[in-house]
């Protein structure tokens, strides 16, 4: 301990003979000369290691090297970070830790007590000393390292755009430790992450080298990085997409016996583009016949964006059942209708894009409202709708404006199909709503009762099941 004080002693000595500085840009106070037997002049850290010792912030380690490849202990961050605090605010690299000095201490105690005690960090990262610092945890501390007017946003609107897009720093999200740490670096100029998409490795350990680069552009703005990111504005189109292709594929079951066999064998069939299904029995009656086809025709309208709303069968002695999908009051129109259902779906989605209403930052919930907005916009309820009229299917609210609860549903579920989110209608003996799944969670949507009146009702987005149920029981 004795040998650790003095050896301290004498740096901080050394750090007194030179000149106080003035809070703000520091000078550099040494000349590198070829300190670091392992820093070469081709080492993509050689700009950062060299202004690193020559601000005073680091003279390396005991056998004469730097350790670029080293890892980073949390202890050592808040060293570095003291420092580095110290020297912007002080002209001093050791005077913010000093009066935080006791006997008995671990080398990084002072550096952290001070760090504390100026509000940069609290103690979350109590008990980590020892532990390898990751590239997450160093963000944290960096990030509020400095005073704010420091490290203006010299990145701001691309590391926007581009996060946003979801073409750089792919490897961090909301859900990432300290994920608006690590972008405040990249906004700074003080991080550009690695590879074509910048990613920052969040749980990755930092080495010596990578920390000396973020430290040293926090010390001196010009070596602060100005990304050359190509952030182009993409407007994603769901062109070429068909009512099969919205489909999960299914497996042809053949006699059917549960709700699940059905979904199976109707699945199928819709995703191959087709409007009939042929099931085979051992036998069948009228009654048992009447069964299956009320079965299909219920599993059908849960993919009521696919506009099939009837269903005719026959069916023979040797128990085959024929069904024949179609829509009230079609006529021979149906496939038409069906067409012009999806170009017009198609059509909102690529503009809704265009327009910037929706956007690749959005969670599944933000656009899922998004499209609860449009439907209400864009729709009128038809009061005078008959159980054939064309209002019970999609092709009418996106043709006509006018629709009831599965002309609603049906339009609703398919935009929010051509974004990939998983949804199906529910019904009841007098109304059908969608169910969704956003962002992991099931939530219940009713467009209908959303645009019952003067004003669009948000109480009907998203509710749980149990409020669903309360407005609705199944």
């Amino acid at each position: 301990m004795k040998h650790r004080v003095s050896a301290l002693a004498l740096a901080l000595c050394l750090l007194l003979s030179t000149p106080a500085l003035a809070a703000g840009q520091p000078d550099r106070v040494k000349t590198y000369s070829g300190q670091f037997s392992d820093l070469s002049a081709d080492s993509v850290f050689y700009e950062n290691v060299t202004a690193l010792y020559e601000y005073g912030l680091s003279v390396g380690k005991n056998d004469a090297t730097f350790g670029l490849r080293d890892p980073v202990t949390v202890g050592q961050l808040f060293i570095f970070a003291g420092r580095v605090r110290s020297l912007w605010l002080n002209g001093d690299p050791e005077s913010g830790a000093a009066s935080y000095r006791a006997e008995g201490q671990r080398a990084w105690e002072p550096y952290q007590l001070y760090l504390q005690a100026e509000g940069v960090f609290g103690t979350e990262l109590d008990g980590l000393c020892t532990s390898a610092a990751t590239r997450a945890q160093v963000a944290h501390v960096l990030a509020s390292a400095l005073p704010e007017d420091a490290l203006p946003p010299i990145n701001d609107d691309l590391v926007t755009q581009g996060y946003a897009a979801r073409r750089y720093i792919t490897d961090v999200t909301e859900y990432t430790p300290y994920y608006q740490d690590i972008l405040f670096l990249y906004r700074a100029g003080i991080s550009q992450g690695n590879g074509d998409d910048g990613a920052f490795e969040p749980q990755q350990p930092i080495t010596r080298g990578a920390l000396a680069a973020m430290l040293t552009r926090m010390v001196d703005p010009a070596l602060r990085i100005t990304l050359s990111w190509t952030v182009e504005p993409e407007t994603p189109s769901a062109a070429g997409t068909t009512l099969s292709s919205l489909i999960p594929a299914g497996t042809y079951i053949a006699a059917p016996a549960t709700a699940e066999e059905m979904d199976e064998s109707i699945r199928y069939m819709l995703s191959s583009g087709q409007s009939t299904l042929t099931l085979q029995y051992d036998s069948l009656t009228p009654v048992t016949a009447r069964q299956a086809m009320e079965q299909a025709l219920s599993t059908v309208k849960t993919y009521c964006e696919q506009c099939y709303n009837t269903v005719s069968c026959t069916y023979g002695a040797d128990g085959s059942l024929r069904l024949t999908f179609s829509a009230a009051n079609s006529g021979g129109n149906l496939s038409s209708y069906r067409e012009e259902t999806m170009a017009a779906a198609i059509a909102v989605h690529d503009q809704l894009w265009a327009d910037g209403l929706l956007t690749a930052g959005m969670t599944e919930r933000e656009k899922a409202r998004v499209y609860y907005t449009w439907i209400c916009d864009n729709c009128t309820y038809d009061y005078g709708a008959s159980d054939s009229s064309l209002s019970h299917i999609p092709y009418s609210l996106f043709t006509r404006g006018t629709a009831v609860c599965d002309g609603y549903t049906g339009a609703y579920n398919l935009l929010l199909k051509l974004e990939g989110i998983q949804c199906t209608a529910l019904a009841n003996d007098e109304h059908i709503w969608t169910v969704a799944v956003l962002d992991g969670t099931q939530v219940h949507i009713d467009t209908t009762w959303a645009d019952s009146g003067s004003t669009i009702d948000y109480t009907y987005f998203a509710m749980t099941p149990s409020q669903s149920w309360s407005h609705h029981p199944w």
